[in-house]
């Protein structure tokens, strides 16, 4: 293994910056306020949801320089290193005069306390910059990780209207201007080495390639792997959670692969969901719907489904559909490699079927049969960016005479892992898909599942919404209309 000076090097803005002293758990937000003095960047939930410290950070793939927005305050200081951080403070020119986003935003009256403004501003720049004319669905996406509770998002979305019609090139704008610099820089400093820096007490790890990070793992395998850090971010910020030593791989551009074969897509566990959004959108268009409500622009920019995998959170939204369509995970480490089922990788709350020193590599997605129908429901209290109280993933294949000859149904939510609901399955199998099979099938979700109280949602509430949820699948699938069914649940 190959070490490099041991420093995290970076471009903030217009300077170069190199780190030799970094916390493993210091996070964007912090180096940015309270290192750098950059206060427009805002801490305002310290969890990935309002917004508020939104900042743009570019990096290169292969020779392009690709900007997204991000949440600064569950982004690592450490996982910064060969990227282009872009604050607010770097929008206006040196004259002072306002960027055409900051003017919008002032023109159509897009602001009031202030407080949310940067985030937003930096959420609709990421968009100026990637998007001609933007549609208001395109614009209201890119908000979704952006809360105001001042102006409402009127004003708002008017501002980003009007900006789209104004491209980069016709007027000032820092990184179109600096960007064959940028691009130059970055290469100067991107680099195959594994940078680790501090001692056993404080470790970072930035391995430089994957055969590398199995190297590092063989070495440090109790160590906190680290792709999007959308979990890993509140461990640290919300539960004061200590993850030393830490390695980041959101680098390792073998690992953010996507590959495409008429048996399925290969998903590497660094790609996010932003990256594989097209692909999935595409082949699982229901899976795709259900990646729009996976965070805000900003958590998906950042979040991977290996990490999601990875995880292996009872509440992660892509297990469900992934377990539905026959995904397996292929887990690595320094002896080699080897593929399992995801659904057997997922062993209990909290234990996933990965050995000391293996990582998730890659998922592989298979193609989903012509004919079979496969639908995924996101059940929360909030439409977007908000956690699922339950997940339901639907795959149904039905033979000649409308009988059911194939079902693979997973939920998250209703147990201590993502899991198959094999009774409902069971009891569908060799009937007609029909309403009256579909009833007889939900008395069987009460022998595959027990699931529990909390905050989000009582017991009885996921036992009946995974109920209807399954007739849903049917109605939407089979056009027939259902009576309507009260249900009364006492306390």
């Amino acid at each position: 293994m190959t070490k490099s000076a041991g420093s995290i090097r970076f471009i903030l803005n217009d300077r170069d910056i190199a780190l030799t002293l970094v916390s493993p758990t210091g996070t964007l937000l912090d180096f940015l306020r309270l290192e750098q003095r950059l206060t427009g960047t805002k801490e305002g939930c310290a969890e990935g949801d309002c917004g508020a410290c939104t900042v743009l950070v570019g990096r290169l793939r292969g020779d392009d320089l690709i900007y997204e927005s991000v949440n600064a305050c569950i982004r690592f200081t450490g996982s910064l290193n060969a990227t282009h951080v872009v604050t607010v403070e770097h929008l206006a020119a040196k004259d002072g005069a306002l960027h055409p986003v900051q003017q919008a935003m002032v023109d159509y009256h897009g602001s009031q306390c202030g407080f949310c403004t940067p985030g937003i501003v930096m959420s609709l720049y990421g968009l100026w910059l990637s998007k001609d004319n933007p549609s208001r669905a395109e614009i209201e996406k890119t908000l979704q990780g952006n809360l105001c509770r001042c102006t409402g998002y009127e004003p708002i979305v008017r501002a980003a209207a009007a900006v789209g019609a104004i491209r980069p090139d016709s007027v000032f704008d820092p990184l179109m201007k600096a960007r064959r610099d940028i691009t130059t820089r970055l290469k100067a400093i991107r680099s195959n080495e594994t940078v680790l820096i501090g001692d056993e007490a404080a470790r970072l790890i930035v391995p430089g390639s994957a055969s590398a990070l199995a190297d590092v793992l063989d070495s440090y395998p109790q160590a906190t792997v680290v792709a999007g850090s959308t979990d890993v971010g509140l461990w640290v910020t919300k539960q004061m959670r200590a993850i030393n030593p830490v390695i980041f791989i959101n680098g390792i551009e073998e690992l953010q692969s996507i590959e495409e074969t008429q048996e399925g897509i290969v998903i590497g566990a660094g790609a996010t969901y932003s990256a594989a959004f097209d692909l999935i959108s595409a082949r699982y268009p229901a899976f795709g719907r259900l990646l729009d409500r996976l965070g805000g622009e900003q958590v998906r920019n950042m979040g991977t489904i290996g990490g999601n995998v990875a995880n292996g959170s009872p509440i992660g939204d892509s297990p469900p559909p992934l377990i539905a369509l026959g995904a397996t995970v292929t887990l690595r480490s320094k002896g080699g490699r080897r593929t399992v089922p995801l659904e057997d990788y997922f062993i209990e709350y909290g234990r996933q079927d990965r050995r000391p020193g293996e990582f998730v590599e890659s998922v592989f997605v298979p193609s989903l049969p012509d004919g079979e129908l496969f639908s995924v429901y996101k059940v929360s209290k909030r439409r977007d960016e908000d956690i699922s109280a339950l997940c339901g993933a639907f795959r149904i294949g039905l033979d000649g005479g409308n009988r059911v000859q194939l079902a693979r149904i997973a939920f998250g939510g209703m147990a201590g892992t993502p899991k198959r609901a094999t009774q409902v399955e069971a009891a569908l199998i060799g009937q007609p898909w029909n309403e009256e099979t579909i009833t007889t099938a939900q008395k069987a979700f009460e022998r595959d599942y027990q699931p529990l109280t909390d905050w989000r949602a009582t017991a009885t509430y996921r036992m009946l919404a995974a109920k209807n949820l399954l007739m849903r699948f049917l109605l939407e699938t089979s056009g027939e209309k259902a009576e309507l069914v009260r249900f009364e649940v006492t306390a």
